[in-house]
Order: C-alpha cells, then structure tokens, then sequence
C-alpha cells in the first residue's frame, strides 16, 4: 500500500535526494517529487511520523506532514502507466536504441564481406557512450536526482551525477576516435563495474524506480537488464583489453 505525505523543506533536486535517501530503509520504494512537494512511500514499515521525521531531520531541514491523499491501492514508486505496460513495452525505447547503435557499429567493422569483430565491438561502445550522454544531457539535473537514488557515490558525492554524463562522453569519443585503447578499456571496466554495485543494492532491496541510464526523457524501470547494460559494456571493455594486451 501506498502512502503519500507533503514534504516541507524541498528545494531542489539535490533536496529530493537527500529525503530519498533517507526514508529509502522504511519502505520497499520511496518516490520524492519536487511539484507538488510530496513523499510517497510504498509498503512503509511504520506509519509513525515522528520516527520518519526523525530520520529526515538527519538529512537536512525537511518534515513530513499529514498524508497528502490517504493509501493508495497502487503500490509503485513509478507510475502505474510506466510499470504496468509488459517487459517489452517497459525497455522497448532501450531496446530499439540498441539496435540502432548495434547496426550503426557495422560501419567501418565489415571487410570482404565479413564482421571483424573487435572493430565492431570498438564502434559499439563509442555509440554505446556516446548516446547514452546525450540523453543524460538533456536533462542534467534530473539525470543527477534520478543517479542519487541509487548509485554508491552520487549518494554520497551528489555532484557525481553531473560529472557521470561528461565520463560516459569522453569513454565514447575515446572509443569513436581509437584514442588510448588500453586506458580507454580499463576506465571503462572501473566506470561501469563500480556503476553497476549501486544497481546490484537497488535490485537486492527490490526497489521499484526508474533507471537513470537513458537520463529522465525515456523513463526505463529499473531491473537485471540495467545490471547486463553495465555488466556487458565491462565484459566487452575486457575484452578489448585482453585482445590489445595479446596482440
């Protein structure tokens, strides 16, 4: 069941990350929006304000008050449009980006009629990179209060979630431009690997909230595709790796 309650005290979207964070341990999903400036917890483990507003006040000047609408029967942190829909129509932007860069990668990767792999795998992971960043971009705040909800560093360090876009920008201009094979695989590897820990503790606490990987513009629940998104684009970087270091 779904409560939601008015949250005083919102500023900002770091504000939303902070009071996300920090109710995240009494329900099984939390969902804080900034209009209107409203908490909503999904199967809360207490319905004792006080204590909720206790842990608040640890992460800055915020209070919940009354509920704002009474339970809900709809228990989601996303909306019910964004969650009901089925697999297919859940990830089908994500997997239709793919596509596009998979045949995209194919440029410059086929001789004599055949795929040369690795070339392949190089133009994939620029594309990869390079898509994904422009989607964070247009919308770089929200991408940064979407990331603080689950990633171990941006909870922490909430600039991160600014700095991550320019990252992921750089990996695929590196990749798109043959720049320093070797460090560009080996940033990748750390990049991704530590990314996807903060996905492997949402996916463990069963938190039901939008992936940040394709920014706030196409909303992708999160789930184990988001952990073989990150996981895969680490096994590929290892590869390269392999392969450079054998060549």
């Amino acid at each position: 069941m779904i409560t939601a309650y008015t949250i005083n005290g919102l500023h900002c979207s770091a504000c939303i990350a902070k009071t996300t964070a920090a109710l995240a341990p009494f329900a099984r999903a939390v969902h804080v929006t900034l209009d209107p400036p409203q908490a909503t917890l999904d199967s809360a483990n207490t319905s004792d304000i006080a204590v909720l507003n206790a842990a608040l006040a640890q992460a800055g000047d915020y209070q919940l008050a009354a509920p704002a609408t009474g339970p809900r029967s709809r228990p989601t942190a996303m909306s019910p449009d964004e969650i009901d829909t089925g697999w297919l129509a859940a990830y089908w932007p994500l997997l239709v980006i793919a596509a596009y860069i998979a045949i995209a990668s194919l440029a410059g990767a086929v001789s004599s009629g055949q795929i040369q792999w690795q070339a392949w795998m190089t133009n994939f992971m620029a594309g990869f990179f390079l898509v994904f960043s422009a989607f964070k971009f247009l919308d770089l705040r929200g991408f940064a209060g979407a990331y603080a909800s689950y990633d171990w560093l941006a909870q922490r360090w909430y600039g991160y979630g600014f700095v991550y876009p320019f990252l992921e920008l750089g990996l695929g201009l590196a990749y798109l431009f043959r720049i320093e094979p070797t460090l560009t695989h080996a940033a990748t590897i750390a990049l991704m690997g530590f990314s996807s820990l903060g996905v492997i503790s949402a996916l463990r606490k069963t938190q039901r909230i939008p992936c940040a990987c394709l920014g706030t513009v196409l909303k992708v629940p999160m789930s184990t595709i988001t952990l073989v998104e990150d996981l895969g684009m680490v096994a590929m970087a290892a590869i390269g790796l392999w392969a450079g270091v054998h060549a």
